[in-house]
């Protein structure tokens, strides 16, 4: 009997000790946890003893789009912050200021956190964002400012998700729905509608500069989304903005001997908020949104931008709306609740 229970209890050791070699055995270490900020198959595919179940994919998506949706509210005060920069910078120092800032700001938490510099690979990519998003679209659209509305503005920049999940189609083959794209045509078709009619059917050079800051912040979204399934989202913007210091610098120190300063309150609290606000934390939100939901589904989200600029122009700024511009965007919202609805 005793050398039957002692075989008993041998058998149940090697049954429950794995053997030498095995993922979880002597012959090798376990591996170490995901991230938490690596989405769903952004280090590969799921490890077969521990499979994602529809409550895990589910809980991943609804905190991708409410980190998103987060990135679209700080977006939406984008412009009204502009507006309020413009009362005591020029454009060209705004555009260069705000950028220093945010890259202080980041380069700062990189530091504190000791992140090591971005692969060489990643580098090229990195260059896109900060040219697109960090650079290009806050030029040109505070350029637009000076001569138009903040509500026009944030109309025309509603093609903005339509224009990103283009690009994302051709640069990472993302392939929505035909009722995505239904929908998010329908919503930009009613934001060209709105700009025609709004400038009397001829495009003003400030339409220029507004559509010009779509396609350099679209190609800055698709390829930062596209990093944020490689890096966490922050260090994507963070390293960005530290990269086109090279560039802000010397700019700042050309526009601020150019052009005249004359900081108030608002023109301060419009600086801060676009450093900080909208090019760092705003952008941290949302790469780590678009890395877990996909490129174009988050970019729909954009749609309501609008709509929330319009609501900021008027309680920030006293704009006076004409019934043309609550409409198209409450038209382009509905086109937001098809898009998220779609398979794609």
């Amino acid at each position: 009997m005793e050398a039957e229970s002692s075989a008993t209890a041998r058998k149940s050791i090697a049954v429950d000790s794995p053997a030498p070699g095995t993922p979880d055995g002597p012959g090798k270490a376990p591996g170490p946890a995901p991230a938490p900020d690596a989405p769903a198959g952004a280090d590969g595919p799921a490890r077969a003893d521990r499979p994602a179940g529809p409550a895990a994919v589910s809980g991943r998506t609804r905190s991708g789009l409410l980190q998103a949706a987060a990135g679209v509210l700080a977006f939406s005060l984008t412009f009204p912050a502009t507006a309020w920069g413009l009362r005591g910078f020029g454009p060209w120092s705004l555009v260069a200021v705000r950028s220093v800032l945010a890259a202080a700001v980041a380069g700062g938490c990189l530091l504190a956190l000791r992140v090591p510099p971005p692969a060489r690979r990643h580098r090229p990519s990195l260059a896109v964002v900060g040219a697109g998003v960090v650079l290009g679209f806050p030029l040109l659209t505070t350029l637009a400012l000076r001569t138009s509305t903040t509500a026009h503005a944030a109309v025309v920049v509603g093609l903005l998700p339509l224009t990103t999940a283009l690009l994302s189609a051709l640069r990472v083959g993302a392939r929505p729905s035909r009722t995505f794209w239904a929908a998010a045509l329908a919503g930009a078709g009613a934001v060209v509608a709105f700009t025609v009619q709004q400038s009397g059917g001829a495009l003003t050079a400030a339409d220029g500069f507004l559509f010009a800051a779509l396609l350099v912040c679209a190609a800055g979204y698709t390829e930062g989304g596209r990093l944020a399934r490689l890096m966490p989202g922050w260090q994507v913007i963070g390293w960005a903005l530290v990269l086109c210091l090279p560039v802000a610098v010397p700019l700042t120190a050309v526009a601020l001997a150019y052009e005249p300063v004359h900081p108030g309150v608002h023109g301060v609290a419009g600086l801060l908020w676009l450093a900080v606000g909208s090019q760092f934390v705003g952008l941290v939100l949302w790469y780590r949104g678009m890395a877990a939901v996909g490129i174009p589904r988050a970019s729909q989200l954009q749609l309501a931008q609008p709509l929330l600029t319009l609501v900021w122009s008027v309680l920030l700024l006293g704009e006076r709306l004409t019934p043309a511009a609550p409409l198209t965007a409450a038209a382009v919202l509905v086109c937001i609740a098809v898009t998220q609805r779609a398979r794609g």
